[in-house]
């Protein structure tokens, strides 16, 4: 069904671009069921821990940027620095996340998954890996280009930045 679908939308190329308030509606919904699907798995996994989303939030940039300061993690997740310190003390106090001063700021804390917060990781990722691996297969690689290209379009020129140079903002 996936090849079909892509195959009508491949053929309609043109009318894409001019597309309708009630598909235009449908893409919105498509968002946010599939938001849900993706998030499920990582919610289970969470809930036995008492966390939520923004812990898999910031333990997944924590992984993805290994000393990355508080003030970069505040920057890629949009929130404000109380709700990013209950998050980050709460990995912290339970041995997830490791704070350390930095060497030539004092003021800048650098956070480092420990053993245990990269375990979860592991396990909330591996989740999301496989849901994402089994859809771009169905979905075929021409889809799975259109998808990240809608995405990266949708991104903040900021934020698409940031992506584009692989999420630490180094290279």
């Amino acid at each position: 069904m996936a090849d079909r679908n892509a195959a009508n939308l491949m053929g309609r190329g043109e009318s894409l671009l001019f597309l309708t308030d009630d598909q235009l509606r449908r893409g919105i919904e498509a968002m946010f069921f599939a938001y849900r699907g993706f998030t499920a798995d990582p919610d289970r996994i969470l809930q036995d821990y008492g966390y939520g989303r923004a812990h898999h939030r910031a333990i997944h940039f924590i992984n993805r940027s290994p000393g990355t300061t508080v003030n970069n993690l505040l920057s890629i997740l949009g929130v404000t620095k109380q709700s990013l310190n209950r998050v980050l003390r709460t990995l912290v106090e339970d041995g997830l996340v490791d704070s350390r001063v930095g060497t030539r700021d004092k003021r800048e804390r650098h956070l480092f998954l420990t053993q245990k917060g990269a375990d979860l990781e592991r396990a909330l990722s591996e989740a999301q890996r496989n849901r994402m691996r089994d859809a771009f297969r169905n979905a075929g690689p021409d889809a799975v280009a259109g998808f990240r290209a809608v995405l990266e379009q949708m991104m903040d020129p900021d934020m698409r930045r940031h992506y584009q140079e692989g999420g630490d903002g180094t290279r």
